[in-house]
């Protein structure tokens, strides 16, 4: 018993330093961050940077305004959501609820695997088919726009969303699809009446995951939406705030680095505002 005792402790040991170094790598990130981003936006100025219209940081009077990167990555990302979330949703519950065994393995084995695909992968074959598709359909001079990022997102954030929400809907008791069955509802009315409203949680942990992953991606996004900075226009060239940073800091000195690095920032406070904003709506629920 004593053995046990002490081995449960050390486990719990283990766990705590963990977690510690978990929260201190992000602490440090944050504190690298704002050291790092603050003296550009003090000389910039706060308004001009983050409500400037124009980026042109190699030019002989620089401009570092990144109103076109932020709107962008709002848009785009609301894009990839709006698109991704109800297909994976609507995978999921197919998967979940009525597709058969062998097919169920089949599809999740697949799913698995797109989740595996390096996102370069994703950003070359949007480049080779999606952008001379789009500049085909539209008669655009160039298909790297807005609208192949947002496809290409929505198709990115799909397994992580069908892989999260399969699990939520995996933990509702089956008590309730039965008693939603024996009041003469059908299977297709249970699982959008009863098991989304029951699984909803974890249905907005998928969300949550897929923003991450759709506000956060940099390299299939440069290789798709064109990389210029201009304001966000569904058939035009844009720049994402994570491209913004990918395409400049290897050759970037000076103020322009330091207004990289606040673009870092920005980027940053943005997911933690989102998250902060997600979980607290899921706490209030939880509450109610």
């Amino acid at each position: 018993m004593k053995k046990k005792k002490i081995f449960e402790d050390i486990i719990h040991g283990i766990f705590l330093i963990i977690g510690l170094i978990t929260v201190g790598c992000v602490l440090l990130i944050t504190i690298y961050l704002i050291v790092s981003g603050i003296p550009a936006i003090r000389q910039i100025g706060l308004f001009n940077f983050l409500f400037g219209q124009k980026w042109d940081s190699t030019a002989s009077e620089p401009s570092f305004g990144i109103l076109p990167f932020i709107l962008t990555s709002i848009y785009g990302t609301a894009g990839a959501i709006l698109l991704g979330v109800p297909l994976g949703l609507f995978c999921a519950i197919y998967l979940a609820k009525c597709a058969s065994k062998r097919f169920k393995i089949v599809l999740e084995t697949l799913v698995s695997l797109m989740a595996g695909i390096p996102s370069v992968i994703y950003g070359l074959v949007g480049m080779l088919v999606l952008v001379p598709a789009i500049r085909n359909i539209f008669h655009l001079a160039d298909g790297a726009s807005l609208l192949a990022a947002i496809i290409v997102l929505a198709i990115m954030i799909l397994p992580s969303i069908i892989k999260q929400a399969i699990t939520a809907l995996a933990a509702v008791p089956k008590e309730y699809e039965a008693a939603s069955l024996a009041l003469g509802a059908t299977p297709i009315e249970t699982y959008f009446r009863v098991s989304l409203p029951a699984s909803k949680s974890g249905i907005a942990a998928a969300v949550v995951l897929g923003v991450g992953r759709a506000i956060g991606e940099a390299m299939a996004v440069m290789m798709v939406a064109g990389n210029v900075a201009n304001m966000p226009s569904l058939f035009q060239s844009v720049r994402f705030l994570t491209t913004a940073v990918a395409s400049e800091m290897s050759y970037s000195s000076g103020l322009q680095q330091q207004a990289l690095f606040s673009i870092a920032l920005v980027l940053f406070l943005f997911i933690m505002l989102i998250n902060a904003t997600l979980n607290f709506f899921l706490k209030r629920e939880r509450k109610n």
